[in-house]
């Protein structure tokens, strides 16, 4: 039987249920497959088929690598929309749109040869989910009307990259009004007038974080429209700072094959590896089982002494460490999937056996993460949780004999940053310091050690998402330049300190949803001293069928 006999089966039976049933008018002409989707609403008694649902066989409007990953929809992207469409309808004027433009793929250097596969840029995505390079985006806030604008590509794209898709395809792939191809320098601005836009608000946006600037689109024939490029930015960040549900489904699908990777990298763990076989490893389970083609950011696979290198694994700290026996190994390193970070930090023996010294370090570092954890709620300023993990810390280092004096007068003198230089964490999403950090009720950033570091002071709400990642580290630099300054010294004992110099570090990072019901860690691991040494020993390597099991599992859910 066909899709449309089906389809007729389908409204015959609704209509002997005495059930209205609703289509759009512009679904009159669209093919259907069995799985439409659709919502009923008892009070009215109908069967409504929103504009979003509208599908073809061949189109399924959603992203999956394949049946074993997970399925993110387009209505992800289509919510985006409404929301932004909602934060700005009452703050701008009639006849006004919004002009984005997404990224470029980039050779590299002077070469013809793709540095990486593109990933497009990430306000873009929030808004379209376009994966495809030189697209601009229009909204009309007026109508809420969508418009893509695609690259006109070369005829011979269809010899060396594949099919050359028309309009149909892009618009029913991204759920969107119209798509249009980039011919001419003043198409955009032609398609602006037929919607009788007067005015143009354009993301120019600066990341509090790098200092870097993502400048706005620039487009033939913007000088016969008023443009804005103050507005959109602060809207759009501010919406990618709370999440949806449907984002939080990505985040924490992308965190599950993130814990899934570093549990393979604990299980294979022994010393006379190189720290690259690790992140290789990592790489090879976040790609093979999760379809992460992307990592989120550069791998930390530190051990020993690179430990207490923070941001370890860049050009000239390549992870080429040879791991010892008995070596403290601080992995860093977290996948992406479909543009959605995760951030995860794992600490543990290279030997699967932690000495006492490394369970003073870690178990400190451990109590922190669980405080803060559990203190983080929405109402809750996040400076004052960063002070919280320094204090737990410097408990259990006094208690351990290297801190001497009181603890409240210690975090005073910023003896806490000698040992956790860093923030405590940070927004993720997009973005693995996702925007958003310094606005809203955001504090100034201070100037103090450790808290100038800071990615946010802002105020907690719900559904935002974010790492929380306390660390207690022996950096060289740090400890002599504090053993030399007069009032941190007086809470420092030196011959204590110094049994733990080269011994690296540890942190503890998760990945958390505030929720004001309570938090959801979005991390799957071993974490206490016993279950990592319990994890390590337990028969057997981490196959590659246990990981397909378990993510399996997990999407069954």
């Amino acid at each position: 039987m066909s899709n449309f006999r089906y389809f007729h089966v389908f409204v015959k039976f609704i209509k002997h249920c005495h059930v209205d049933f609703q289509i759009p008018e512009e679904m009159n002409d669209v093919a259907f497959d069995l799985n439409f989707s659709f919502s009923f609403f008892p009070e009215k008694n109908s069967l409504y088929f929103p504009k979003i649902f509208k599908f073809s066989p061949e189109f399924q409007m959603t992203f999956q690598l394949s049946e074993k990953t997970f399925k993110v929809p387009v209505d992800l992207f289509v919510e985006n929309r409404q929301r932004l469409l909602e934060a700005l309808k009452t703050k701008v004027p009639a006849n006004s749109a919004v002009l984005l433009q997404g990224g470029v793929e980039k050779n590299r250097y002077n070469t013809d040869a793709a540095d990486l596969p593109f990933r497009q840029e990430s306000y873009f995505f929030w808004t379209f989910g376009v994966n495809e390079s030189e697209f601009y985006g229009v909204i009309d806030v007026t109508t809420g009307k969508t418009t893509l604008f695609a690259p006109r590509l070369d005829p011979s794209y269809a010899i060396w990259d594949g099919k050359i898709n028309d309009e149909k395809y892009f618009k029913e792939k991204y759920a969107v009004d119209e798509v249009f191809f980039n011919d001419t320098e003043k198409t955009i601005a032609e398609k602006l007038k037929a919607l009788a836009v007067k005015n143009v608000y354009l993301l120019r946006a600066e990341n509090t974080d790098s200092g870097d600037v993502l400048t706005e689109p620039k487009f033939a024939g913007s000088q016969d429209f008023q443009l804005n490029t103050q507005l959109l930015y602060l809207e759009m960040a501010e919406l990618r700072v709370i999440k949806t549900e449907k984002e939080i489904d990505v985040m924490r699908y992308a965190s599950k094959i993130a814990s899934e990777a570093h549990r393979a990298a604990m299980k294979h763990m022994k010393p006379g590896l190189y720290e690259y076989q690790l992140e290789s490893l990592f790489r090879h389970t976040s790609y093979y089982h999760g379809g992460c083609r992307h990592l989120a950011y550069t791998c930390i696979a530190a051990s020993g002494c690179n430990g207490s290198v923070l941001h370890y694994g860049h050009a000239n700290a390549p992870n080429d460490k040879f791991i010892k026996d008995g070596d403290m190994c601080l992995f860093d390193m977290g996948p992406e999937y479909n543009c959605y970070a995760s951030d995860i930090t794992t600490s543990f023996p290279s030997n699967g056996k932690f000495t006492e010294k490394q369970k003073i370090v870690y178990n400190a570092v451990l109590d922190a993460n669980l405080a803060v954890l559990k203190a983080a709620k929405p109402g809750v300023r996040w400076t004052d949780m960063h002070i919280l993990s320094e204090k737990v810390i410097l408990e259990h280092l006094k208690k351990a004999g290297l801190i001497v004096g009181d603890i409240d007068k210690a975090v005073e003198a910023r003896v806490g940053a000698v040992f956790m230089p860093h923030g405590l964490g940070h927004f993720i999403g997009l973005d693995v310091h996702d925007c958003g950090g310094y606005m809203g009720d955001a504090t100034p950033r201070s100037t103090l050690p450790g808290l100038k570091s800071l990615r946010t002071t802002r105020t907690l709400k719900d559904r935002m998402a974010i790492t929380i990642e306390p660390g207690c580290y022996f950096i060289d630099f740090l400890l002599d330049e504090a053993l030399a300054d007069p009032v941190k010294s007086a809470f420092l004992v030196k011959a204590e300190i110094d049994k733990y110099r080269g011994s690296g570090g540890v942190r503890i990072e998760d990945d958390v949803i505030i929720r004001a019901a309570g938090n959801e860690n979005l991390s799957d691991l071993p974490r206490t001293v016993e279950e990592i040494e319990n994890f390590m020993a337990s028969g057997g390597q981490w196959t590659e069928k246990d990981i397909e099991h378990r993510v399996s599992e997990f999407l069954s859910k």
